[in-house]
């Protein structure tokens, strides 16, 4: 059974949430503090994490950025719950390490069919086990990239975006193919997110200094290829 941890201190929100959720099959669990957060999480071991952003001791955004540090729990989907609407939060939740983003209030239908997007993009769908591009590879069974002999860790959405790119390199993806591909066609994502999430995707891949794998076209979109990119990329 899927388990979700919610990390809200809005009792309220917290009953309305473990209720709704236990009804759609999902296993949960709660905590109202910052701190006592990061125990829970590595005790309870979730498969997606509801994330409140204001929370008592320690912010959901200190979290996140913590959860990302941490190579055991990096993998983790954090979906960020608040009242905060500004496109520039949304921005910044997503920019710390954030899956997804919901404003309150918010619908639980579709809260709830953005954690089963969320699952799907942590399962890979390529067929073969394994692909392999210029020094990249990815065992897609152990969920394992590697440029050349480093690890790359990825979150699930960055990881679901390389699948895509490896599914056909040098192809030039719209942001509209990557929404459709990677969140799905009944949820509704700003175009913005896939600029972030690439942004990420393109951190994570390069961060030891390699030639950067990931082209931007614009006005079209993006592609993986490692011709040309100092030119291209950004």
């Amino acid at each position: 059974m899927v388990k979700i941890l919610i990390i809200e201190d809005e009792k309220a929100l917290v009953t309305i949430l473990k209720y709704n959720l236990e009804k759609n099959g999902f296993e949960t669990d709660f905590v109202t503090d910052g701190k006592k957060a990061l125990e829970k999480i590595k005790s309870y071991y979730p498969d997606v994490i509801l994330l409140d952003w204001m929370l008592p001791h320690l912010s959901g955004v200190e979290i996140c950025k913590i959860l990302r540090h941490d190579h055991a729990l990096r993998h983790i989907p954090v979906i960020m719950l608040t009242a905060r609407g500004d496109e520039n939060d949304k921005v910044n939740a997503l920019s710390i390490g954030a899956d997804d983003y919901m404003t309150k209030p918010f619908s639980i239908p579709e809260l709830i069919a953005r954690i089963r997007a969320i699952l799907r993009r942590a399962t890979p769908k390529i067929e073969k086990k394994t692909a392999s591009y210029a020094d990249l590879t990815v065992d897609f069974e152990k969920k394992l990239v590697q440029r050349g002999k480093r690890v790359v860790h990825l979150g699930p959405t960055e990881f679901r975006l390389l699948e895509v790119f490896l599914e056909k390199p040098e192809k030039v993806f719209s942001r509209e193919d990557l929404l459709t591909a990677v969140w799905g066609h009944t949820i509704h994502v700003e175009t913005r997110t896939v600029d972030v999430h690439v942004k990420r995707l393109r951190q994570s891949l390069n961060a030891g200094k390699e030639i950067d794998l990931i082209r931007t076209v614009r006005s079209m979109g993006y592609a993986l290829t490692h011709s040309d990119n100092k030119k291209h990329s950004s």
